[in-house]
């Protein structure tokens, strides 16, 4: 093995499992190890799944061609969604043909299990992220065994019907509800999946036709013919057919194992209910665990809405207003108490079950839920981390008891991951022998550091001392909920935002950030009152004090979110308030940005993970040395104009040093640095996020390199950047990271763009232009929105604003001014420069001025919308308000008025005859 090789395996956790399969791949797959050892990134991810799982490694070695999918598909960020992954299975499905369903499924979740584990053990994600995953996973595959049962079903047996309220039939509808931890999207990657099969009513399907000729085709269908089922009968051999599908073991085991235990009556139950006889059961004969077990549950396949019906109508009796504070914890800690007597006398410590593990997390949750969420809705959250942070939010548990419960859980769960993925078991168990458990010690610390021992311990030990005081012998104390020092509990406690001066005012003009006062009520008291002049905080120190403060990934990135809400409530109540102008709560919004983004590169250059597998050392005390890169802006970043729910449209280009940086190559090294980056600014924790990161307009757009280096971005533009692309570019300008670099590029790029387009055939320009245009017109006005009046991609519409003015930008060489980038100041320099005429310049300016007066209130009254709420009375009355119009009559009015002005002015400067 090469010297190079040696170094990327030898801080491995098992440097013994990564030669083994190394040295395997090299022995059965010569010209696959031979193309891997140049590709030294991928040759470090995939010897570190082989040191982590040798399950993995199998998987691997049985199929050489995964390496190259998890080559595109590792540098990917964001979690996939359950349609994304459906969309691949369907990929998968096609080139894997020949195979049985239970197979395919089995492959296509082992497949998929690299990519979200090598995310896992790098800590690119958070735990919440890795496991909601996980479980779009599972409804992905879910999903499809539906689809391939239900078409056998109903070719054999025909479609179950129902009556409807007038006796007419119409086809039934069908649900998997999930339950447990699929229920909450906190599968892990062991799991049972515990599933509950629901129908809408009884009926029957009519059969299928016989073949012609048959003594069956002469006779009427009907039901009850042969062939015919009633529904349940039916729904039965369905929901039978869907477990076999995904859970059946073949010859490389089934996806999942299925449980059905938790259906009502147990095993002893039908396997699919009708909705009005589960409803019954929970109403009369449910046990409060199995009343418990609804807290996680909701539809993950099938007819989802026929889920969120069945549990409108049991929810109050989940969380139920008549029992007792008392009652509820008592029936948990039964239920807690019966798992402990049935896990006693094992050897090792069970990370879910045992004293202080993840079981006690989620049962002193669902307790408090219980307990307290009959009288406040807010409080009902599946999820175990919002829950908890929600319970802290009421003042239920102290904000130092969400602290250390998260942060167990976070622990207690890559515990159990690390422990399950070694061989894909469902074990909970850290062993006592010191090999292994030295062995699971080093694979914990890996990414992170720390001492396995001493986390497990203090982590376990907080969560015991908080469950005793939730189930001790002081009810008192529960029945008020946890105090901090000297304050009072919440009356009512059910209007968070209400505590907040002037909170009557924020709730009317805004329900939208109404809603995320309420997910941090603890800000609201702090937030400035009507009266209060605006104050405009250091955002650059305190998001990077932020940072700083934070002993880990996940406590770095809900350091970030929570000062960052702080700072984004703040500038929405001043902007309710009218302390401060739109174009002034645009400015601000576009430092926080900036300042997020440099907080957001400390992070990458903290991770311990990312500097000693990239460049050998641990993080530098102060700043990003070492990244070399330049964070570049388009969009409203670009022009300095962000607002409410903005993307950030970015381009990341670093100085390429025409060697490997720690062993690895500059584009694997900055790949990397973007995967942190952008997980950062954009992943969703119980914290929330921050923004949502666009790199799609880089270069080769999704087929392109997530970072670029210097040299190609310049090239690029320069030979092959399209005419819209230009047109996009022209507002490019350096928004995080090296500075001089960044501004280096800035200007040059500015320089190539305007080069280019005067050397552009005018006409060709103009045509490319108005054909961009008009093409994402069409593109976001299809059959179902055509009534609907888009302020953005209509007719009329923002971007008829930014085509034609960075069109005349590029035509008569009007570079943007360092100083204002705005809309406004650049078309009057266009007017100055004899570009515009002074009545285009009037329409467009009027017409630009209003939209964007309108689109600001929009996100600020119902969130980013390009359509204006024609339904929504009272946010059209609330925006005319702001605008100082008479009515949502007057609104529309001059919407249409500036509208027609606009695409005028646009017709004339590019001479389109629409």
């Amino acid at each position: 093995m090469d010297t190079g090789t040696e170094k990327l395996i030898a801080n491995l956790p098992d440097r013994e499992a990564a030669l083994r399969f190394l040295n395997g791949l090299a022995e059965k797959h010569a010209a696959a190890y031979e193309k891997l050892k140049k590709n030294a990134g991928l040759l470090s991810d995939v010897a570190t799944l082989a040191a982590f799982s040798p399950l993995l490694a199998t998987t691997l070695l049985q199929n050489p061609e995964y390496l190259w999918w998890l080559d595109r598909k590792r540098k990917a960020s964001g979690v996939r969604a359950t349609e994304e992954l459906l969309e691949s299975l369907a990929r998968f499905s096609l080139t894997n043909s020949q195979l049985e369903p239970q197979i395919l499924f089995a492959r296509f979740r082992r497949r998929e299990l690299l990519r979200i584990y090598l995310r896992d053990i790098r800590r690119l994600a958070t735990i919440a992220e890795i496991t909601e995953e996980i479980s779009n996973l599972a409804d992905a595959i879910l999903e499809s065994a539906l689809k391939i049962a239900r078409r056998e079903m109903d070719n054999r047996f025909g479609t179950p019907q129902e009556p409807d309220e007038k006796g007419r039939l119409r086809p039934a509808r069908f649900c998997i509800a999930a339950l447990g931890k699929l229920g909450s999207r906190e599968l892990n990657y062991a799991s049972d999946i515990d599933l509950l099969f629901l129908y809408s009513k009884e009926g029957n399907t009519f059969g299928v036709p016989a073949l012609a000729g048959s003594a069956a085709a002469r006779k009427p269908a009907e039901a009850g013919t042969q062939n015919s089922l009633t529904n349940r009968e039916y729904f039965v051999k369905l929901a039978q057919y869907v477990t076999k599908l995904v859970g059946e073991p073949s010859g490389e085991g089934g996806a999942y194992r299925v449980d059905l235990r938790l259906r009502p009556h147990g095993t002893l139950g039908s396997l699919a209910l009708s909705v009005e006889d589960t409803v019954r059961y929970c109403e009369s004969d449910a046990r409060a665990w199995e009343r418990q077990v609804l807290i996680r549950s909701r539809g993950c396949a099938g007819d989802i809405g026929l889920f969120k019906d069945f549990f409108a109508r049991v929810e109050d009796r989940v969380f139920s207003k008549d029992e007792s504070i008392e009652t509820a914890l008592e029936n948990v800690r039964r239920s807690k108490e019966k798992i402990d007597l049935e896990n006693i006398d094992r050897r090792g410590f069970n990370v879910k079950l045992g004293a202080g593990g993840i079981r006690e997390i989620e049962f002193l949750a669902q307790a408090l839920q219980l307990a307290h969420g009959g009288g406040d809705k807010w409080l009902r959250s599946p999820h175990t981390l919002i829950c908890l942070s929600r319970l802290a939010d009421r003042k239920h548990i102290g904000k130092a008891e969400l602290t250390e419960l998260s942060t167990a859980y976070e622990f207690l769960r890559r515990t159990e991951h690390v422990l399950q993925m070694e061989n894909g078991l469902q074990t909970h168990t850290v062993p006592d022998e010191p090999e292994k458990r030295e062995l699971i010690a080093r694979r914990m610390t890996f990414a992170s550091g720390g001492d396995f021992e001493n986390d497990l311990k203090a982590n376990t030990g907080s969560v015991s001392r908080i469950y005793s005081r939730v189930f001790g012998s002081e009810p008192g104390a529960i029945a008020t909920g946890f105090l901090d020092s000297g304050s009072e509990p919440q009356a009512g406690a059910k209007n968070p935002v209400a505590i907040a001066p002037g909170s009557d005012m924020i709730a009317a003009v805004s329900p939208h950030f109404a809603a995320m006062l309420a997910a941090h009520p603890q800000l609201a008291a702090e937030l400035p009152g009507p009266d209060d002049d605006f104050v405009e905080p250091d955002y650059a120190t305190e998001m990077m004090a932020a940072v700083e403060s934070g002993k880990d990934f996940g406590g770095r990135l809900s350091a970030m979110r929570q000062i960052w809400s702080r700072f984004l409530l703040e500038i929405v109540v001043a902007d309710i308030y009218e302390k401060i102008t739109i174009r002034e709560a645009r400015r601000l919004q576009t430092i926080l940005a900036e300042a997020s983004i440099a907080a957001a590169l400390r992070v990458v250059a903290l991770s311990p993970a990312f500097r000693r597998q990239n460049l050998g050392e641990e993080p530098p005390k102060g700043g990003t040395q070492n990244l070399d890169l330049a964070v570049l802006a388009l969009g409203k970043l670009g022009g300095r104009g962000l607002d409410y729910n903005s993307d950030l449209d970015l381009i990341i280009v670093y100085f390429d040093p025409k060697k490997q940086i720690g062993g690895v190559t500059p584009v694997e090294f900055y790949g990397r640095a973007v995967e942190i980056f952008s997980t950062t600014l954009s992943s969703m924790t119980r914290d929330g996020s921050l923004y949502r990161v666009d790199l799609r307009l880089r270069p080769f757009g999704s087929k392109g390199l997530a970072a670029i280096s210097i040299d190609s971005f310049l090239e690029y533009m320069s030979e092959t950047a399209a005419i819209w692309e230009m047109l996009a570019f022209v507002k490019l300008r350096m928004a995080g990271g090296d500075p001089s670099l960044g501004r280096n590029i800035e200007i040059e790029t500015r320089r190539i763009i305007h080069e280019r387009a005067a050397a552009i055939d005018e006409g060709e320009l103009k045509d490319e232009t108005r054909r961009m245009r008009l093409a994402l017109e069409n593109q976001h006005t299809d059959a179902g929105t055509r009534a609907a009046i888009d302020i953005k991609y209509g007719a009329g519409g923002m971007l008829d604003v930014y085509f034609a003015m960075r069109y005349l930008q590029l035509r008569h060489n009007v570079p943007d001014d360092e100083t204002d980038r705005s809309t406004p100041f650049m078309l009057e320099r266009l007017k100055t420069a004899g570009a515009l005429s002074a009545g285009n310049h009037a329409e467009m300016l009027a017409g630009y001025e209003f939209l964007s007066t309108l689109d600001h209130n929009l996100r600020l009254t119902v969130g980013r919308t390009p359509r204006v709420p024609l339904a929504n009375h009272a946010a059209l009355t609330t925006i005319a308000a702001r605008m100082k119009l008479s009515s949502p009559a007057e609104l529309l009015e001059q919407l249409t008025f500036h509208r027609l002005a606009i695409r005028n002015a646009f017709e004339t400067i590019l001479d389109a005859k629409l």
